[in-house]
């Protein structure tokens, strides 16, 4: 692709480089005066260097709340790189710029349509504006025991129960690489007047390889797209982008909402960092992701033949779209081995010096990009089959649960959370309105959100979870003896269920292995 912009460019990273080396004698702050001040054994570890970068807005290196210069220019380059009409660098991650998409596209009492299984930012983005989620359920696989995207098919019934929604979020790619058609629900969305917001937090890389891995959310007409850069490309922990691609949400009404957000010292290492990791993907981005994803198919490969292990691959997705999964995504599960993906993580951290990005009680999860090497691939493989020659297979069968309806919602998320509130003992909160989540894994579905009313189906079926090894979230109490609900008066609730239109409760399935 041709772009008018050099993209060979970095000029955040020139600004403060030019900067930092120059020679200066700071009286401004961070105070540890480039180096000077810091502790003595970090300096030592991490070096001279990276603390004469440590610097924050300067006249030579541009205002992120107030871009004229150099940050201006390297947002302009993103968004050129990217397909955007605006791109915004966020340094409070992606979490803070979901938190930007929502207070962008909602006012105070609006109602925005969302997968049951959102990222815990929407919901922070939800009661910072006020609004009321519509929440609609994703598909679950039996077969993985996880939970996949949302369908076009759910999104339209939910626009049509709730024609006063005023926005629409979605996360894709999943955890697990797992994408949604999100050409049709921006579609579907925009039939009603709707913006599309997704959650693309581990799909800054999808552009880098046009043809075969899932299409990016802006090419597929999203209005604001989100991304952690530092998951997928390269940049520093705590760096994502925000793009902007709409007619319905003006640029300068994100760019005001980002301002109320932002810290005023944001750290130059991180925005530097997404300068060059955007410059390195301008310049490299399709060979790097070409070479990656070679990788991942040959060791999804190669795990396949491990008796016991299984990773699962577009082939074993519903509905065989083509395109709809990231390879690089790789998920082993463990069940035919009779260990927990818990125990395997254990297993190839203390015995092979490998770490992988998560595990729960069926498998365990890696996540790749381009600074994966052939080696260390190799090594994957050969632990995985000398923990399975050791293990051998064992007859493990997945036993289906039956899990409680989706509880009726009795005051508004964010009237729960700013609610006083107690905490009794879980056994005994039958009928009490919950003030936290409660939230399984797999599949990642709330049981519990804030202001949803706790029945004794929902009890029970918890403490089948917990007796099975299935990990909780979301509460305060790691094993959900105590729970706290809401104490005080908070604004009722009159959400209509998307699917009956009315308040009854709605069915979900979930799937827990013992």
């Amino acid at each position: 692709m041709e772009y008018k912009l050099d993209q060979s460019k970095a000029p955040l990273f020139e600004a403060y480089k030019a900067y930092a080396t120059s020679g200066v004698t700071p009286f401004h702050v961070p105070g540890h005066k480039m180096g000077r001040g810091a502790d003595p054994e970090m300096l030592d570890i991490l070096g001279r260097t990276m603390f004469m970068f440590d610097n924050t807005s300067l006249p030579q290196t541009d205002n992120l709340q107030h871009p004229c210069g150099p940050v201006r220019q390297a947002q302009e380059l993103a968004a050129e790189l990217y397909g955007a009409q605006a791109t915004f660098f966020s340094v409070n991650g992606t979490s803070g710029a979901v938190m930007a998409m929502i207070l962008s596209a909602l006012k105070r009492g609006e109602k925005i349509i969302i997968p049951r299984n959102v990222h815990k930012s929407v919901t922070a983005g939800i009661i910072l504006a006020g609004a009321t989620p519509v929440y609609v359920q994703p598909v679950i696989d039996e077969k993985l025991g996880i939970a996949h995207c949302v369908t076009p098919e759910s999104v339209m019934e939910s626009l049509r129960m709730h024609p006063d929604a005023k926005a629409v979020l979605i996360t894709s790619p999943t955890y697990y690489g797992v994408a949604s058609d999100t050409r049709e629900i921006s579609k579907i969305a925009h039939s009603f007047h709707v913006p599309l917001l997704v959650d693309e937090a581990h799909g800054a890389h999808l552009r880098f390889c046009p043809d075969d891995l899932p299409e990016d959310a802006v090419a597929q007409g999203a209005d604001l797209v989100s991304q952690s850069s530092h998951k997928t490309i390269g940049s520093l922990t705590q760096s994502s982008m925000l793009h902007v691609n709409s007619s319905l949400i003006p640029v300068e009404r994100v760019a005001s909402v980002l301002n109320l957000l932002h810290t005023t010292s944001p750290s130059f290492l991180l925005l530097g960092s997404l300068d060059c990791a955007r410059r390195n993907m301008a310049l490299n981005g399709k060979r790097l992701w070409a070479d990656t994803l070679e990788l991942y198919r040959e060791a999804r490969t190669e795990i396949n033949k491990i008796d016991g292990l299984h990773s699962f691959g577009e082939e074993d997705l519903p509905g065989k779209r083509k395109r709809c999964f990231d390879p690089t995504k790789l998920t082993i599960c463990c069940r035919g081995l009779g260990m927990t993906g818990h125990e395997l993580e254990a297993t190839l951290y203390e015995e092979y010096g490998i770490q992988v990005e998560f595990s729960n009680c069926n498998h365990v999860l890696l996540v790749g990009s381009h600074g994966d090497s052939a080696e260390g691939i190799q090594r994957l493989i050969h632990a995985l089959r000398g923990i399975a020659s050791e293990r051998g297979v064992r007859h493990y069968e997945a036993k289906k649960v039956e899990v409680p309806d989706i509880p009726r919602s009795a005051v508004t998320l964010g009237s729960a959370f700013f609610s006083g509130k107690r905490t009794i003992p879980f056994q005994q909160s039958e009928g009490a309105v919950s003030a936290e989540f409660v939230i399984s894994y797999p599949p990642g579905i709330p049981i519990l959100c804030p202001g949803e009313v706790i029945t004794r189906q929902i009890i029970d079926y918890c403490s089948r979870l917990l007796e099975a090894g299935v990990t909780l979230t979301g509460m305060e109490s790691c094993n959900l003896e105590t729970i706290r609900v809401v104490s005080a008066d908070a604004e009722p609730s009159f959400e209509r269920n998307p699917r009956t239109n009315d308040t009854t409760a709605t069915p979900y399935y979930d799937y827990a292995y013992q």
